[in-house]
């Protein structure tokens, strides 16, 4: 284990950081310029953008160990200390600007604030600590967006895929960062699959811009949103989020492309030359499409027509059609965005929300939860034990894609339920403690350990976390955190052994 070369590594990641804060400095030039915003938002993002690009080089210049190749556990070790940092410097902005600085609030807790937002926004969960967002500057509202689109694809990625110093090694970075319980590789070279995969995210990204423009969207919400969207974070530029627009072609919109997000990016590359068979050829894709086509059909029966005497949200079937598809899918591919408070509606339509919290995208898309690859598995494996007891002799394989899924995928897809359940069990309890109720609890903890946002009781769609306690902030931003790099890569951190040798 070299810790000089871990140290290296994370320099150059936060000289790429350092780079995109130029975006949001621009963003403020240009509103300084054109309606005289604030000029705090702007020193914050130039202070910012300094101080993340000097210590960037600081590292880089002072540690450098030319003869090094990352291995396995520098791969690791880097990818779980990258998220911590970049949301920590990622957070200077927010604390700079004073966004948080209220009277009677001490420096610490403004700073727990800064840094759920920073890392709900990197680990695309879009939970915030915000109650008020449309006050905010263009600059500020911008950054917090594109911090999702970042994360969406990886930071980390991203740097493989420009950052030729990350080349050797870059491997060990990719499989410890992209989710899922196997890694696609497009091409030999993983920094070529790396381009790969955010060229085809930039596309999505463009075409999706153009589209929310054509609905009458400005240019700068238009942007805001597709980084929401196409990351699957959820973070928008209104109080409302998608409800404050109230359109019916925006709601269409912005469905299909969280749609996309949730699917494997591979399979896009796919179709995008030309083998369109691609998805549904997929196993996972069909699945996907199965689970999202049930939870919308159960909710727009469940929310039109209650069994009678119950309450009836909506007055017709194309109505509860339209606000089932949007949470349905904003939930299920764990954006966030809202059309709709959901938890107005009958208990079974909370229930399967609550459900599809777990399942999450596919592996190899920007989504989160559990994703829908494990829980396809696990079903296999179910029936595969159940045949097992009737022929205790037969060979069962269990296969995806026509493939046999090799004993130690399996093992690792059992070992990653036990551990997200057991870690939401114990996040909850602790959540109770710092004065959640139950439901409050459980929902914040899936909300964050699934990358969602928002969840139930008095954290739900039309709420927020500034209420949860300083400690809560951070054991939540720890869970966002797990749930972005899936659970292994940053338990295995605290292993003994991890750090031997």
């Amino acid at each position: 284990m070299s810790l000089k070369l871990i140290i290296y590594t994370l320099g150059n990641l936060l000289i790429c950081l350092a780079g995109t804060m130029l975006f949001p400095l621009g963003v403020a030039i240009y509103y300084r310029m054109s309606i005289g915003e604030a000029q705090n938002d702007l020193m914050a993002f130039i202070i910012s953008a300094a101080i993340t690009l000097i210590t960037g080089l600081s590292l880089r210049y002072s540690l450098r160990e030319r003869q090094e190749e990352l291995g396995i556990r520098e791969g690791f070790a880097v990818v779980a200390l990258a998220w911590v940092i970049v949301a920590l410097f990622g957070a200077l902005p927010y604390q700079l600007a004073g966004i948080f600085h209220m009277d009677g609030r001490s420096l610490w807790t403004a700073f727990s604030f800064c840094y759920f937002e920073s890392m709900a926004g990197f680990s695309t969960t879009g939970a915030t600590v915000l109650t008020e967002i449309e006050h905010l500057s263009h600059a500020m509202l911008f950054w917090r967006s594109f911090t999702h689109w970042l994360g969406g694809m990886g930071i980390v990625v991203l740097a493989v895929a420009i950052l030729p110093m990350l080349g050797i090694g870059g491997m060990q970075l990719f499989r410890a960062e992209a989710p899922g319980p196997q890694t696609d590789r497009l091409t030999p070279r993983i920094a070529q699959t790396a381009k790969l995969l955010w060229g085809v995210y930039v596309l999505l990204s463009l075409l999706e811009v153009i589209l929310l423009m054509l609905g009458k969207m400005t240019l700068f919400d238009a942007l805001c949103h597709t980084f929401g969207t196409m990351a699957t974070g959820g973070f928008s530029t209104k109080n409302a989020s998608i409800a404050h627009y109230d359109s019916v072609y925006i709601d269409m919109v912005i469905c299909i492309f969280m749609f996309l997000a949730g699917t494997n990016f591979a399979l896009h590359y796919r179709a995008l030359r030309g083998d369109i068979k691609a998805y549904f050829q997929d196993t996972e894709f069909k699945f996907y499409c199965t689970v999202i086509a049930v939870g919308i059909t159960l909710i727009s029966w469940n929310t039109i027509r209650f069994q009678g005497n119950a309450e009836i949200p909506y007055d017709s079937m194309w109505t509860s059609l339209r606000y089932a598809t949007f949470q349905v899918l904003s939930i299920i591919t764990t954006t966030g965005y809202g059309t709709a408070d959901f938890e107005q509606w009958p208990a079974l339509s909370q229930f399967i929300l609550v459900t599809l919290m777990f399942y999450g995208g596919c592996a190899g898309s920007t989504g989160g939860g559990m994703k829908q690859v494990r829980f396809l598995l696990l079903i296999k494996q179910s029936g595969a034990e159940i045949k097992r007891l009737i022929f205790p002799h037969a060979l069962l394989p269990i296969r995806v894609n026509d493939q046999v899924v090799p004993r130690e995928v399996m093992t690792n897809i059992l070992g990653f339920f036990f551990f997200f359940i057991g870690i939401f069990a114990i996040v909850t309890c602790i959540m109770t403690t710092l004065g959640l109720d139950l439901v409050s609890a459980a929902g914040a903890t899936i909300a964050t350990m699934g990358n969602i946002g928002p969840g139930l009781g008095s954290v739900g769609p039309t709420d927020n976390y500034a209420h949860i306690h300083t400690a809560g902030k951070f054991v939540l931003s720890f869970c966002m955190l797990l749930g972005r790099l899936e659970l292994y890569t940053v338990l295995i951190l605290f292993s003994p052994n991890f750090w031997k040798g």
